[in-house]
């Protein structure tokens, strides 16, 4: 699965904005018994290793010019979430590219 989400900050804030968010990425899962896990293989590549209710996720965020692209393995048992889990993928990443509240 994919969502993409357009952005026009460039590639290095985006970077800056997911790193410093990144955090965050658990919070609308539902339960809030979530445990994520995050890295860096490339400048433009982080990899999610989600765990919650039982069930695992994974997935990687690429930044590229001109948006940000989730894709997401959501295993079979789960298909029937699609729709929720882009939304929320959508609605979360869109979050993560604000700028830090203060």
């Amino acid at each position: 699965m994919q969502v993409a989400i357009p952005h026009d900050l460039g590639r290095e804030e985006v970077r800056r904005r997911l790193r410093e968010n990144g955090h965050s990425i658990g919070d609308n899962i539902p339960g809030g018994m979530a445990d994520v896990a995050t890295s860096w293989p490339t400048e433009d590549r982080m990899t999610l290793t989600i765990t919650a209710m039982g069930q695992g996720l994974t997935g990687h965020i690429d930044i590229e010019d001109s948006q940000v692209l989730f894709e997401m393995i959501l295993p079979a048992a789960l298909g029937f979430l699609k729709p929720i889990v882009e939304g929320a993928i959508a609605d979360q990443g869109r979050r993560m590219l604000e700028p830090p509240k203060e």
